[in-house]
């Protein structure tokens, strides 16, 4: 019976990084995108098994189900995101709840289906939340709530989950990214972002899949880290990060 990690969001710039980090690994992936002909190119690129399915979508996990028959679950990565920036005037619940409903809810299906497999093979969850969860930023009255109710479940999941599955939240800062386009194609906005940055440049997906790959790895290492630097000094902060035997 295969182990496996499931990345979800896989075709995004920190799925998609993570996928191709873990090409040639000891563990094998399965990558979970909505857009078919994205998810099908990356699978041919790193050999990694792939499903179509979207977490927006009722029974989303169903669409997986044949795809992972007889596979074991060793480590999630949810790398689905989105950002979304309103000035408080504009913001409605029906905003908020679509966001909550794109980062958030689909998680607690996730873990609910998954986290027997999870506990038996000593697994690791990564998830992704931002550094505007924990810093004020204008016209982030709608992710930075999410994200930081993300964070929060973060902390309480690796309470219940220890000392079997290690869960970890990393929360960068924006980088380059499909999703981030609109706003960094922009020169003056994306150099005042930079500039924030220890390095002065954005950072990219391979960043933070660098680290959700040292995190899904069976490296038995304490860790009790708040903030954490990574390649591109971009500021990551993770919950603690539990050992086990």
């Amino acid at each position: 019976m295969a182990n496996k990690i499931l990345i979800f969001g896989a075709t995004g710039a920190v799925g998609s990084s993570l996928a191709k980090l873990m090409q040639n690994g000891s563990t094998e992936c399965h990558l979970i995108g909505k857009n078919q002909d994205e998810v099908s190119r990356l699978s041919d690129e790193t050999g990694h098994s792939f499903s179509v399915a979207d977490v927006l979508e009722e029974g989303f996990l169903e669409k997986i189900d044949s795809d992972l028959a007889d596979t074991e679950i060793k480590g999630i990565a949810y790398c689905v995101g989105s950002i979304d920036l309103k000035p408080i005037n504009l913001i409605s619940k029906k905003d908020v709840m679509k966001s909550f409903s794109l980062n958030l809810f689909p998680i607690y299906d996730i873990i609910k289906k998954f986290h027997q497999s999870l506990k038996n093979n000593k697994g690791s969850i990564v998830l992704f939340s931002t550094v505007a969860a924990n810093q004020g930023f204008p016209n982030h009255g709608i992710i930075s709530p999410v994200k930081a109710s993300l964070e929060g479940l973060t902390i309480s999941l690796a309470a219940e989950f220890s000392p079997n599955v290690r869960v970890n939240c990393i929360a960068p800062s924006m980088s380059n990214s499909k999703m981030a386009s609109k706003i960094l194609k922009n020169p003056k906005i994306a150099e005042g972002i930079a500039k924030m940055h220890p390095l002065k440049r954005l950072g990219e997906g391979k960043d933070s899949a660098a680290l959700a790959k040292f995190l899904l790895s069976d490296e038995r290492l304490l860790v009790k880290l708040l903030e954490l630097m990574v390649e591109d000094q971009t500021l990551v902060n993770i919950s603690q990060h539990y050992r086990y035997n």
